[in-house]
């Protein structure tokens, strides 16, 4: 670790690590050092680099295997099918990448799988002047700050994650739109999860947008889940904002992490590189 800093970068989650060139592989101790800095303040910033693909997968690749079967999609790099490219660019009439340029609410990478991904690492190629901020949540300390008798409600409780839509709102490529939030297609999880590296729980929550919490009514669930969330999205001090710039790679641990960005100008162009990280399943609760 001679050489390298972790400096917090808000009270609630989030740091920046100096003294890391991207580039080059990471001796053990400073692969074991900086993994216990990611667990301990959730999301690690590293400013200032300008990775192929290739070097972006090798560099991914110290951290844990990568999530996926390593064939390319519809928005994978052309230059790394191992890459999936975020962007709101439409080149011959077709968009490079995912999400566009709209708000992407409150979400968990892929939370609407079995094993979603441990971790999800992005790297800034192009940004637009204003807007795209991403921001970050720490889902230890929302459920630490929940009142005690909404957290009691949810103890033994499961939450189906819709699969059908994206963060952006958008309808998923061959997916129906969903009338019945009770029947959406997706996985059960918990509402309380434990981290299985720290042991420590956490509230996992996914994404609003059609969630339901299992064996409840309806009514009952949307209820239950708009209480949960209007607390969690009144509480500040439970996020840390990132304002990008270009060659900035930020890893973040899903399971205890959510994450939103800000609507951006359409006619500025935004270009991002992702890799996940493989993940466990969240407990034995079977989808449907």
């Amino acid at each position: 670790m001679a050489g390298i800093r972790v400096n917090k970068l808000a009270p609630a989650l989030g740091a920046e690590v100096v003294g890391v060139d991207a580039r080059l592989p990471l001796d053990a101790d400073a692969i074991a050092a900086l993994r216990t800095a990611w667990l301990d303040n959730l999301v690690l910033v590293f400013r200032g680099h300008m990775l192929s693909d290739d070097q972006l997968v090798a560099f991914s690749r110290q951290f844990g295997e990568l999530d996926g079967d390593g064939k390319a999609g519809p928005y994978s790099s052309p230059d790394n099918p191992r890459v999936l490219v975020v962007s709101n660019v439409i080149e011959s009439g077709k968009p490079i990448g995912v999400l566009g340029d709209n708000e992407a609410k409150w979400h968990v990478d892929r939370s609407f799988v079995a094993a979603p991904p441990s971790a999800s690492i992005l790297h800034a190629l192009e940004i637009p002047a204003r807007g795209g901020d991403t921001y970050f949540m720490n889902m230890y300390e929302a459920l630490a700050h929940l009142p005690q008798d909404l957290r009691a409600e949810i103890e033994s409780r499961a939450l189906n994650h819709d699969s059908s839509y994206g963060s952006d709102g958008n309808l998923r490529l061959g997916r129906k739109e969903v009338t019945d939030v009770s029947t959406a297609p997706g996985y059960v999880h918990p509402l309380i999860r434990v981290h299985p590296e720290t042991g420590k729980r956490c509230l996992f929550l996914g994404r609003r947008l059609n969630a339901w919490v299992a064996g409840l009514t309806v009514e009952d669930s949307e209820s239950l889940l708009n209480r949960i969330w209007a607390f969690i999205e009144s509480d500040s001090s439970l996020v840390y904002r990132h304002r990008w710039s270009v060659g900035d790679i930020v890893m973040w641990d899903n399971r205890c992490v959510m994450h939103r960005r800000d609507a951006f100008d359409t006619t500025a162009r935004r270009v991002m590189h992702r890799t996940e990280l493989r993940g466990s399943p969240v407990v034995a609760i079977h989808g449907r």
